[in-house]
């Protein structure tokens, strides 16, 4: 199964938030939606911290272009 990008899985969990504004819903389905942000939250956390990991930053160093990790 594909990975979900960053992107998409806002766009869901901004979905999840309008629905769970609106107050339509009864208490088990508001806490499985609950849940289901909580762990798109989680997702996003992680796709965020291995982007971080993989930034780097690149430094002028006597006229070359030097690569340093973040």
């Amino acid at each position: 199964m594909k990975e979900k990008s960053f992107e998409e899985n806002i766009e869901n969990l901004e979905n999840i938030v309008t629905e769970l504004e609106k107050g339509n819903l009864n208490l088990d389905e508001s806490m499985k939606k609950f849940e289901e942000g909580m762990k798109i939250s989680r997702d996003c956390t992680k796709i965020l911290e291995d982007a971080e990991k993989k930034i780097t930053i690149l430094l002028e160093k006597d006229g070359e272009i030097v690569e340093e990790e973040f």
